[in-house]
């Protein structure tokens, strides 16, 4: 099992040092959150230090702390009309580029990071690509106000799944002070579309781990430390 963890993390270490090297100076670059984005972060930091000179703006607090603390200049999101580039992870991402995010619980300012971005950078090991999505769960951020109603609605619709609880066993609360309710789809799921297009007009849903039509390029991480790269 060791062995496993440190191969997936030198290749998630392979992707993030390759986009932090098409970072270009004056550019505004959204951080990701995750284990992937994290090893982009370190990456960011140790060109930041070599003299890059950029703003960045953080999906997390967790991700804007890491990056204060290795020195990467934070811009108000707030006074920004669009970002440079976007880089960030994915739990899935099939062929279609059409992916599911959010298993760290940021899938609601992630979404919005890379709506605003003019592109967004995927970078995953290898593990997550898959020729069709629904093996990981699907995050779906709801409201906490009138919660018990939304997830029957979401029931009523077929899905099945169960609310997200953090370390201590109680609801994880996200940094917009909602809950995530992780849906087990059937798998596979060849039309994500329609799942995303029902739940979406739920109106206690906030947002869902679907992340279709975002995708720029993906670059992909190797247990050897090598990395591809897909338009």
């Amino acid at each position: 099992m060791e062995e496993v963890i440190r191969l997936s993390t030198k290749a998630k270490a392979a992707a993030g040092k390759k986009a932090a090297e098409l970072i270009e100076n004056g550019m505004v670059v959204g951080l990701g959150t995750g284990s992937t984005a994290r090893c982009f972060i370190d990456a960011l930091a140790a060109r930041c230090r070599s003299g890059l000179k950029i703003a960045a703006v953080a999906t997390s607090q967790e991700s804007e702390l890491q990056a204060r603390l290795a020195g990467i200049p934070i811009a108000d999101l707030d006074q920004l009309e669009t970002i440079d580039i976007d880089i960030d992870g994915a739990d899935e991402i099939d062929s279609k580029k059409r992916m599911i995010k959010g298993g760290g619980g940021a899938l609601f300012r992630e979404k919005i990071i890379a709506g605003i971005s003019k592109e967004m950078l995927v970078i995953i090991d290898s593990s997550k690509q898959v020729e069709a999505l629904g093996a990981f769960p699907l995050p779906v951020e709801i409201s906490l106000f009138a919660h018990q109603a939304t997830l029957k609605q979401i029931r009523d619709l077929g899905y099945r799944g169960s609310i997200r609880k953090n370390s201590k066993g109680k609801h994880f609360i996200t940094e917009n002070q909602n809950l995530i309710f992780d849906i087990e789809l059937a798998f596979p799921c060849h039309h994500p579309e329609e799942i995303e297009d029902k739940l979406i007009r739920i109106p206690g849903v906030i947002g869902t781990g679907f992340f279709i039509g975002y995708a720029g390029r993906v670059i992909v991480g190797y247990e050897d430390g090598s990395t591809t790269t897909r338009s």
